[in-house]
């Protein structure tokens, strides 16, 4: 029982540390670009706003890691 709950624990880990790198090196945020209000300071800001980051086609590995782990974390409770 103590392995099965550390190695739940370990791929919770794991898929959070998946998503959170995946989200980070996603793409280049610093592509400069003009704001309209000011033409010639570059910016780090992206084109536009969004939750891009959190959806499902991207995470969807991290997810699966994590979600196994949390099965893993509750078959000692039963």
């Amino acid at each position: 029982m103590t392995t099965t709950t550390l190695i739940g624990a370990l791929l919770v880990t794991c898929g959070v540390v998946y998503m959170a790198i995946a989200a980070i090196f996603r793409g280049r945020m610093t592509d400069p670009h003009s704001s309209p209000g000011n033409r010639g300071a570059p910016t780090l800001e992206p084109r536009r706003a969004g939750l891009g980051f959190l959806g499902a086609k991207a995470n969807w590995p991290g997810v699966l890691i994590a979600t196994i782990g949390l099965v893993l974390l509750l078959i000692p409770a039963m």
